[in-house]
């Protein structure tokens, strides 16, 4: 069964059908830019453009960079502040609403890294933000936002994310510093058995993971940054 997966993130909405068989893409996937400020009519419509572009008339799974309880908004850090409240699902025709992290994690767990792990495993994504999904045994502890942890008297994604490595032109070595100490920290927190690193970056652990140093294994993302899309699509109900 193929379900529409949309990731939307602080600076791209991405989007394809999932084939929930296989956990993988069955169609090239669209990427749009982010509306600048993104605001939800704004956002909606890009939504609505990525629907039209694949022709889909089933059931879709769409993410959202913030704490989605039952559908509803609840924080929104990385977009504009008048999501607060709002009910995403219905303002997406609908679609089945979760946050980001746990939506990547969900699918890394079924399809991924953490398939068949026992214990405590901890997907982070790094990318506007750092973004979060803690599991127990394979179930999902939903909405953490552990990127929102103080480190330095500040958010660690402040510090730490993939924009914070760009906006302070940060070689990846020295960004690693960064992320070992902030991966320490939720370390000495959970004591998980695996920490996977997903977002944009996981395309390129090789350039900074090495220089990571840490008790708790650290892998990257098997499914890399399609894992927001193919989770999506698989935490909607009609996906089984």
């Amino acid at each position: 069964m193929d379900v529409l997966g949309i990731d939307i993130g602080g600076s791209g909405i991405k989007g394809a059908p999932v084939d929930l068989k296989e956990g993988r893409l069955s169609a090239e996937r669209l990427r749009i830019p982010t509306p600048q400020p993104a605001k939800p009519d704004t956002v909606a419509e890009v939504v609505a453009q990525i629907v039209k572009h694949f022709e889909w008339a089933g059931p879709v799974g769409v993410t959202f960079p913030g704490v989605v309880v039952g559908g509803v908004v609840r924080t929104a850090a990385n977009v504009h502040h008048s999501w607060v409240g709002v009910d995403a699902g219905e303002l997406f025709g609908g679609a089945w609403v979760l946050n980001d992290a746990d939506a990547a994690g969900l699918a890394e767990m079924r399809y991924g890294e953490g398939r068949g792990r026992e214990g405590t495993v901890l997907m982070l994504t790094f990318g506007t933000g750092i973004g979060s999904a803690l599991f127990v045994n394979g179930t999902l502890v939903p909405n953490t936002e552990l990127g929102h942890l103080e480190l330095h008297g500040k958010d660690a994604e402040l510090r730490a994310s993939d924009r914070a490595r760009e906006e302070h032109d940060l070689s990846w070595e020295k960004w690693a510093e960064r992320v070992e100490e902030y991966l320490r920290h939720v370390e000495m927190l959970f004591s998980p058995e695996l920490i996977v690193l997903g977002g944009g970056v996981s395309k390129k652990a090789d350039k900074f993971l090495p220089h990571v140093k840490l008790d708790t294994p650290v892998v990257p993302a098997a499914l890399q940054n399609e894992a927001g899309i193919i989770g999506a699509a698989l935490a909607t109900p009609r996906a089984g």
